[in-house]
């Protein structure tokens, strides 16, 4: 399971339906637009939970580093380091097939860099880490199928996977053919207003914390984790 952010027995239930047990859970960066499920999901289901090598959280985690790859059922999951989005964001590449791509690379935009920098300085760094993250991802075969941690407009509950290939990437987000300057300028000219309570909802990824009341409110608002170019 990768980056849970809805109710645990939402995930329980469908392991169970499918006959599937959760072995691993894994987060590809520390949230700042949603609580994080995975430490309580883990507990939950007995699996063992990675996250990126940092220390930016306060609970036991398997640390995941750069072109670490596990061998789990029998597929292979490779961690490349994308910082941009965050300093320690990751994706993960399954089989070499599908890249997992968190809040890095969606369907139709970027990930921001500024939420969890300090200041102008570093959301401008930030934002070069993140042009040379997603030219590495754009070395992988134009086939290769992305399934990103969020949309930047809601979707249909119809059972599909929301996911596309590389190739349909590069065509419709043309900031990722900008050279290094331009696509630096561009995204930052471009960031949305910030996610609510995001600050809250940073501190409370880090501590591992799933409050007891107002989860709802908390987490309420549109995903401005990506900067959108439909």
């Amino acid at each position: 399971m990768i980056d849970a952010s809805l109710d645990l027995q939402i995930y329980l239930n469908l392991a169970a339906l499918q006959g599937w047990h959760i072995s691993g859970v894994f987060d590809t960066h520390i949230h700042a637009d949603h609580l994080s499920r995975s430490r309580q999901l883990a507990s939950r289901s007995g699996a063992m939970l990675f996250l990126p090598d940092q220390q930016r959280v306060s609970f036991p985690f398997t640390p995941l580093r750069a072109n670490d790859e596990l061998t789990i059922a029998g597929q292979s999951l490779r961690i490349l380091h994308t910082p941009g989005h965050t300093a320690e964001s990751v994706c993960y590449v399954l089989n070499n097939r599908v890249i997992f791509t968190g809040d890095t690379l969606a369907l139709t935009g970027v990930g921001r860099p500024d939420l969890q920098s300090q200041d102008a300085d570093e959301a401008q760094m930030r934002a070069s880490q993140l042009y040379s993250s997603l030219h590495s991802l754009l070395t992988f075969p134009a086939e290769t199928l992305v399934l990103p941690g969020h949309t930047n407009m809601p979707v249909a509950f119809d059972g599909c996977p929301i996911m596309t290939t590389l190739r349909k990437i590069e065509e419709r987000i043309a900031i990722v053919h900008a050279n290094h300057d331009n696509f630096v300028q561009i995204l930052l000219q471009s960031i949305p207003a910030t996610p609510l309570n995001y600050r809250l909802l940073i501190k409370l990824n880090e501590e591992g914390i799933i409050p007891d009341s107002n989860i709802t409110e908390l987490e309420a608002g549109a995903n401005r984790c990506v900067v959108a170019y439909p």
